[in-house]
């Protein structure tokens, strides 16, 4: 009996030891509930709570300390900004409306159709150039397309002072003023194209799947937009197609793509390379306080074998991968490269990738849910009514299954080609200049094509710089957390 009163104890004590650094009891007042709702999401989930001395779990010894340092900053983006966010974050995000921010967390915003690029010129003069147009939008339906140049919106010039206003202010429909590149200059053209922003738009993100035959050997191509969820299918069909038409090789087109689902990446990384489930794709690394609750086991991500739904994966089996990127890849795009790289030749096509090597999870308000503040779209009744902030808050980073995670500068190209905003080519086509690279590289077969970059398309802002979601890579909870 002695002896089991003793492990009782112990068994208390190391309840009491485990749950102290999580239960934060201060109580500030209801006009701070959102700097309250930042500080202990943070405290709790933050990547690097232990490195930000504010979110130390002994940083505060009663309610009215805790309440005045609440108080050093009265809106809760600007508290999390100077007080909580560590220096080396570059990608943790928020928003005061939680349901319009999930909304775009699923791919749907307002949107008329157009990705675009601006360069400056001399001076604070801008130019914009076309990336490319969303199927089915209003950009669709209109006499726009990929290297086209614009050098107006709505009768002004854009420059460095105007291009926000003009192209990411309150107005939903616009008209650009066309221009030619003549004589070393962008000359207007005389032709204008109005766009409207449509509302609710979701973008299908498996824009193009191609089979190019290529002095016989079957090279498939698939320009992926983003890792939204809920377009497996649309994947798995895709790769179904490719399948079907006996593709040796694959170009995966990620030069625009900003990251979103890891359950996407890994579904993507078994359709190219394979469904062994005993095989690690990529495993999670939490802060000190996550990490000791998560069993090892549940931390793995393995390759699977079928998409959520229960269909079987149609999976290529490649032993090498040829990826497109640019500056505007990254998160779950850099995911999939690093993940597969320990089983494939991967090689990259183009510039340097972003360097996003950790995963977030969107927090709103809710401390009662299992895991403390993670949103979950059946308990929106839970959250704080008087709160309505949303934060995308990076809570740890995704190691290969040789433990490398180390990519913060961003994934360098085997061969290196940048895109030139002159000669952008149509996207897929066998002449695109990135493609047409990747191919020679697959057959072996130079011809005298000159890849000479006459402009760079290095662009001073796009269409996606005040996008919220960009560079997002969303991460899930471990199976093997610790239950509240």
């Amino acid at each position: 009996m002695k002896k089991n009163l003793i492990l009782l104890l112990w068994t208390a004590l190391l309840f009491i030891g485990c749950s102290k650094d999580d239960d934060n009891i201060f109580s500030p007042p209801q006009d701070l509930a959102s700097q309250d709702f930042m500080w202990k999401a943070s405290n709790y989930w933050y990547f690097w709570q232990d490195d930000v001395p504010n979110l130390a779990d002994d940083r505060f010894a009663s309610d009215e300390e805790y309440t005045a340092f609440l108080e050093s900053d009265a809106d809760a983006g600007d508290f999390f900004d100077n007080q909580l966010r560590f220096t080396e974050d570059r990608f943790t995000f928020y928003s005061p409306d939680y349901e319009e921010f999930t909304k775009i967390l699923s791919g749907i915003t307002k949107n008329n159709g157009l990705n675009f690029g601006l360069i400056l010129l001399e001076g604070d003069l801008l130019v914009g150039y076309v990336r490319y147009i969303i199927p089915d939008s209003d950009a669709a339906s209109k006499q726009i397309f990929r290297g086209n140049y614009f050098t107006e919106v709505d009768g002004q010039r854009l420059d460095t002072n105007n291009y926000i206003d003009l192209l990411f202010g309150e107005n939903d429909t616009y008209t650009l003023s066309m221009a030619d590149y003549v004589n070393d200059e962008f000359t207007p053209n005389g032709l204008e194209v109005m766009l409207t922003k449509e509302e609710n738009f979701q973008e299908n993100p498996v824009y193009i799947t191609n089979t190019l035959d290529v002095n016989g050997t079957k090279i498939g191509y698939i320009f992926y937009r983003r890792f939204t969820d809920g377009f497996e299918d649309e994947l798995n069909a895709a790769f179904g197609q490719l399948q079907a038409q006996g593709i040796t090789e694959l170009v995966l087109d990620l030069r625009y793509n900003p990251g979103g689902r890891v359950s996407s990446a890994v579904a993507l990384a078994s359709m190219i390379y394979g469904t062994n489930t005993n095989e690690l794709f990529v495993k999670q690394r939490w802060n000190p306080k996550r990490q000791a609750g998560f069993s090892a086991s549940s931390l793995e991500e393995n390759f699977i074998n079928q998409i959520e739904g229960g269909e079987a994966i149609n999976s290529l089996g490649l032993s090498r991968i040829y990826v497109l990127t640019t500056e505007r890849s990254a998160s779950a795009s850099e995911l999939l490269i690093n993940g597969l790289d320990p089983y494939m030749n991967v090689i990259q096509v183009g510039t340097t990738t972003t360097g996003k090597n950790e995963f977030s999870l969107t927090m709103v308000d809710d401390p009662g849910n299992n895991f403390p503040y993670t949103y979950d779209p059946a308990r929106e009744s839970f959250i704080n009514p008087n709160n309505s902030w949303a934060i995308q808050m990076l809570c740890g980073r995704y190691e290969n299954s040789v433990g490398f995670s180390d990519f913060t500068t961003g994934l360098v190209p085997e061969i290196e080609l940048e895109e030139d905003v002159l000669n952008l080519g149509a996207l897929g086509d066998i002449n695109e200049p990135l493609l047409a690279r990747a191919i020679e590289d697959i057959t072996g077969v130079s011809g005298k094509r000159d890849f000479t970059v006459r402009m760079p398309a290095k662009a001073f802002a796009d269409s996606d710089t005040f996008d919220p979601v960009r560079d997002v890579m969303i991460g899930g909870v471990p199976s093997g957390i610790e239950q509240k």
